[in-house]
């Protein structure tokens, strides 16, 4: 890959990745590095991969508008159901009402609950707050999703064909897009997350055995390339270290939280001494503070129900 394009804007990072003789792009359309949402674009069909918190999704909507200028978003790909990726999409979609929502078919039936959208309320106005965002307009009633999907599923995008695959194990409604004619994978955080170095931060909030399994079934993909959560795009030795070592990587999560458990360590002491592993460099910055300690703390718990009973 070959970086064709590096500015940066005020509101966002505006970076595009194009590998050389291609005519497909991938450009960064965050506001914030927490931000999850990156734009793919051939020229003739343009689809948004997660669309990053409400309180920047106006400003994600202008950097694809820098982008597409007068054409239209065709789709906007959600990988689950947690604010900091599927919020943003009510806001995009005051740009293009026509752009179709794509994500799993039980993340559909959460858009619908009142509270889990009174959660991504709270959750996204206490990170605004910290980001000098007092007030803005919360459109969690205005989330929809026009393809609701299930594994195996095939979404045509003009010439862009994806296949889902159900990757349950960071949520039940986690899901990847995998565009086979490029071997290129969209994650899902069920897999891990890319921080920039050799750590690959694990996230399994439902299930130990479920994410391994999910794991296991994505290492049979011809993969070369893939787009990290919340990273962006991964280079092909990048992305052949994370799809080698992404097993081992959440296996020693659980092992190293097992021992500390085993020994009665108090839970505030692991979260710790986890975030000191896995949560630094790369990872530090783009999380907030309160949905690391509290998805710590949700494998910890997991562990001791999985590992020790």
């Amino acid at each position: 890959m070959r970086e064709a394009e590096n500015s940066t804007s005020g509101t966002g990072f505006l970076r595009t990745i194009k590998r050389k003789g291609e005519k497909m792009t991938i450009t960064d359309v965050r506001v914030l590095p927490g931000d999850a949402s990156f734009l793919l674009d051939d020229g003739e069909s343009a689809v948004l991969y997660d669309s990053g918190f409400g309180f920047t999704g106006f400003g994600v909507a202008e950097n694809i508008k820098k982008i597409l200028g007068e054409r239209k978003l065709d789709y906007i790909f959600l990988t689950h159901s947690h604010y900091d990726h599927a919020l943003g999409s009510a806001y995009i979609l005051r740009y293009w009402p026509d752009a179709k929502v794509v994500a799993g078919e039980y993340a559909a039936g959460i858009f619908k609950r009142p509270g889990a959208k009174a959660v991504m309320k709270d959750l996204d106005g206490k990170f605004a707050a910290k980001n000098g965002v007092a007030e803005y307009e919360f459109l969690g009633d205005e989330l929809r999703v026009d393809l609701a999907v299930n594994d195996g599923d095939i979404v045509n995008a003009g010439n862009m064909t994806f296949e889902v695959i159900a990757l349950p194990g960071h949520t039940k409604c986690s899901v990847g897009y995998y565009l086979q004619e490029e071997k290129l994978l969209l994650s899902s955080e069920t897999l891990g997350l890319y921080n920039g170095t050799e750590i690959i931060t694990p996230s399994f909030l439902i299930g130990i055995e479920i994410t391994m399994n999910s794991i296991r079934k994505m290492k049979e993909y011809d993969v070369e390339r893939m787009v990290s959560p919340h990273y962006g795009c991964l280079s092909k030795e990048e992305t052949k270290f994370f799809l080698e070592n992404m097993e081992r990587s959440s296996a020693e999560a659980a092992a190293f939280l097992k021992v500390r458990l085993q020994k009665g360590m108090p839970k505030e002491q692991m979260i710790a001494e986890f975030k000191k592993i896995y949560c630094e460099g790369y990872m530090r910055e783009i999380y907030p503070e309160d949905a690391v300690n509290l998805n710590t703390s949700i494998m910890i718990d997991l562990v001791a129900k999985e590992c020790l009973e």
